[in-house]
């Protein structure tokens, strides 16, 4: 057993539970990002939102809504939030007037341009003890435990519970 696993007083042992140490720094992780961003006056269900407007202009509300595995109406109450602030624009769609195609005014992309920013910096220090081998390691093996897992890639699954409203959840 190394010294890591054993501990002693003032560091107790390390566990070798995968799970648990995903979760554990997942969730931190997690807080560290809604911190970093709390400036911005944006969850990061918002964000996940944009992200995903952004990597497809002029996808429809039902194509977030099926990605999502949320009701169309909760995507609409979402995107009306988003409208309010003046960070998504609707369009009719060209080929289909009935459908609305989402896409980022420049206000949404200059604050993307941020959260990218934010983004790098908060996997650098995450990531900190990492050498560029260890982290290409690292990203390649959860890659295949997501894949493994039917993880939709660029859709986190938290996002379906939060974006919920309390009673469906």
């Amino acid at each position: 057993m190394s010294e890591a696993e054993q501990g002693d007083a003032q560091h107790p042992p390390r566990t070798r539970a995968v799970t648990y140490l995903l979760t554990q720094l997942g969730a931190h992780a997690a807080q560290r990002f809604a911190e970093l961003i709390s400036d911005l006056d944006l969850s990061p269900p918002d964000i996940g939102l944009l992200r995903m407007i952004a990597t497809q202009p002029g996808r429809s509300q039902r194509s977030l809504s099926a990605e999502l595995g949320v009701v169309p109406s909760r995507i609409v109450t979402l995107i009306d939030h988003l409208d309010r602030k003046g960070l998504v624009e609707r369009r009719r769609g060209a080929t289909d007037r009935r459908n609305h195609e989402l896409h980022l005014t420049p206000k949404a992309q200059q604050l993307m341009g941020q959260v990218w920013q934010l983004g790098q910096a908060h996997e650098a220090d995450i990531c900190a003890s990492l050498n560029d081998a260890e982290y290409e390691q690292l990203a390649t093996l959860l890659n295949r435990i997501a894949d493994q897992q039917h993880l939709k890639p660029g859709v986190h699954p938290g996002y379906r519970r939060t974006l919920l409203p309390p009673s469906d959840a």
